[in-house]
């Protein structure tokens, strides 16, 4: 008795779902067999329809696309990919080819810049060199210069000096009157004169002749007799004949204690020698 209590609800439960399952299906059928009829009746509403064009519809047109939709897509084909596909590689061709131009361009820039940059230096570097030849050379000149300037004031000093004598040694030759030949005692003090004037120079001799009397008499006594002392020292000491000089003086009154017939020989010496050395 109890199982035909339960075994009830279940048939019922089971012969609803039955009948609700056929409901779709002869509703189905019936949009079909209407849209049959439609097709096979020929009017002016049909030909007006056929004549529009189809709209296309996107894949992406409405919210919920159908399962054939998916399936059948252009978009799920590798030809409409491609299709789509290929403007953007070309693009991103474009941009590689691009970039790799002003790769290259910046390449060669930077190449000539750094090409630049080193003949800059090395010019540079060129220059410091012909500036430290061009200091040094000014460093030579100036040295140069102040060696010069050193040695002009000396040579100016010395020619300066030239003409200044400084009296040195003097001897006095003795003659009697009317005689122009030189005594032993006159040859020897000459010869001690002569003795220190060897290797020597910058010096002159100065020979004057005194004779008594008056007028050109006088006056040629006493040249002969200085002129007698100077052909001795120059044949008998080899003092050159310009490093004497001559004079007759005639008769000038004598110095206290000198003799009226005499000659001077006055030894003058001049700084030359001793400014060469310094």
């Amino acid at each position: 008795m109890t199982n035909q209590f339960l075994m009830t609800p279940l048939l019922s439960t089971m012969i609803a779902l039955s009948a609700f399952a056929q409901q779709p299906n002869s509703n189905s059928t019936t949009p079909l067999a209407e849209r049959t009829a439609s097709s096979t009746q020929p009017g002016p509403a049909a030909g007006k329809e056929s004549s529009q064009p189809a709209s296309s519809q996107d894949f992406w047109d409405g919210d919920e696309p159908s399962l054939g939709a998916l399936i059948t897509h252009p978009f799920a084909s590798k030809e409409y990919v491609r299709r789509h596909v290929q403007p953007i590689r070309d693009r991103i061709n474009e941009l590689d080819e691009l970039t790799a131009t002003h790769s290259k361009s910046i390449k060669e820039v930077d190449t000539r810049a750094q090409q630049g940059l080193q003949m800059a230096s090395e010019k540079a570097n060129l220059a410091d060199e012909h500036a430290q030849e061009a200091a040094r050379n000014a460093q030579t000149a100036q040295q140069t210069t102040a060696s010069l300037n050193t040695r002009l004031e000396a040579d100016e000093k010395m020619v300066g000096g030239i003409d200044q004598y400084k009296s040195g040694a003097q001897t006095e030759i003795r003659f009697r009157p009317g005689q122009t030949v030189l005594s032993k005692q006159a040859k020897d003090a000459l010869d001690e004169m002569a003795s220190q004037l060897k290797s020597q120079h910058g010096y002159i001799i100065e020979v004057q002749g005194f004779s008594a009397g008056q007028g050109h008499t006088a006056m040629a006594s006493s040249r002969k007799m200085a002129d007698s002392v100077a052909r001795y020292l120059v044949l008998n000491h080899e003092i050159p004949a310009y490093r004497i000089y001559v004079i007759g003086m005639g008769n000038v009154s004598a110095s206290k204690g000198a003799s009226s017939t005499r000659v001077e020989v006055s030894l003058l010496k001049s700084d030359l020698e001793q400014m060469a050395k310094q």
